[in-house]
């Protein structure tokens, strides 16, 4: 044979000079990373805003009954689950783009909406994917200065320039847990112009139960350029499927799905999330579930000394009063697995999840320990 050695390119260079200076997403450390690195068992896990309900019974046994027809591919315009969102939701089915997770349908949304010469506005803090799908798109990033930690909504308004293609909310705010009442999005819409597209990106609305909170659905008949996303990953429960969505205009809906990848929501997924909109019982006790955590977290950060931010989220991000990754390290050899958020520039914080009681209490045992 002859010789098939090749000149070694550079394709890191090659490679758009959005993505050349990605950094990837770094998600929650797995358990089983940690029991592999420090060889330790009985890990409690509060870093990823999971819901630690376990999965509702009416989802494992849809999921039982999907197993036969997995040689199938999956219904690639997700008819049933569209049809149940649409019920749900009292929208028309040609109202959803259905994602992989909700991180899917923001890639898309942007993807199809910014490029070069265009921006994107999103708040200081803000969750992290708005960041990386604007940078990937050679899009321009305009981030807005948090206020309370939260969206300072007239600086981002006034942020708004000929240029400005996409404004993302997080309503509620990952990592800080802050919240946006329903008058000041309101106000906010009114003054953002019609070729402007706002993303309300409502991963976490299923835990709040206040009537000043803003139902992002029932504002896109008066604002045709809203989208409202939202996901299955947190109250229902699915975030090992990944299933997410956007309700928005049919014009809007129809540019989506010209970029949305074929079958991107598989057969499991599609039947799981359907079955978890039927279980209202399930959710009730998530978000009772939700609330007496955060008290109880809350209380016992409050106990410590320590300074929190109120979240409307199932989360809670605290300042340690000194490096956040020392507190975080320490807490790993204790074997509770928790978020930094330096990365959000926020490198005294840490955030984390709301467990059951008893890894609650797991937490708050072994953070008095290590601080």
């Amino acid at each position: 044979m002859g010789d098939l050695s090749r000149t070694q390119c550079d394709f890191i260079a090659l490679a758009t000079p959005g993505v050349r200076c990605l950094h990837p997403y770094l998600p929650g450390k797995p358990v089983e990373e940690l029991e592999r690195e420090l060889g330790i068992s009985d890990i409690v896990k509060l870093a990823s805003n999971e819901n630690p309900l376990g999965v509702s019974p009416r989802v494992k046994l849809a999921i039982q009954n999907e197993i036969d027809g997995l040689t199938r591919y999956p219904d690639g315009n997700g008819f049933i689950l569209k049809q149940a969102l649409s019920e749900k939701l009292s929208v028309s089915e040609d109202m959803i783009t259905l994602g992989n997770g909700s991180n899917d349908v923001l890639d898309l949304i942007t993807r199809s909406y910014a490029g070069p010469g265009s921006e994107v506005i999103y708040s200081q803090y803000a969750f992290a994917v708005y960041a990386l799908a604007t940078q990937a798109v050679g899009a321009t990033a305009v981030v807005t200065p948090a206020k309370s930690w939260g969206h300072d909504l007239d600086a981002m308004a006034d942020a708004i320039t000929e240029s400005t293609s996409i404004i993302f909310i997080a309503n509620p705010n990952n990592p800080t847990g802050t919240s946006l009442d329903k008058a000041d999005i309101q106000a906010f819409l009114e003054r953002v112009p019609d070729r402007v597209l706002v993303v309300l990106d409502e991963a976490y609305c299923e835990y709040i139960d206040d009537d000043s909170y803003p139902d992002g659905v029932s504002l896109l008949r008066e604002f045709p350029n809203l989208i409202v996303t939202r996901t299955f990953s947190k109250a229902w429960g699915l975030a090992g499927l990944r299933v997410g969505y956007a309700i928005c205009g049919i014009d809007i809906t129809d540019v989506l799905n010209r970029v949305r990848h074929p079958f991107n929501v598989n057969s499991i997924a599609l039947a799981a999330a359907t079955a978890a909109l039927s279980d209202c019982d399930y959710l009730n006790e998530g978000r009772t579930l939700n609330q007496k955590g955060l008290q109880q977290i809350g209380e016992g950060l409050s106990a410590l000394g320590l300074s929190f931010i109120p979240s409307s989220g199932n989360f809670i991000t605290f300042d340690t009063g000194r490096v956040g990754m020392d507190v975080y390290d320490a807490l790993l050899a204790e074997g509770v697995i928790v978020r930094p958020v330096a990365n959000y520039g926020m490198p005294a914080h840490i955030r984390v999840s709301v467990g059951l009681e008893s890894e609650n209490a797991r937490f708050l045992s072994a953070l008095a320990k290590v601080i």
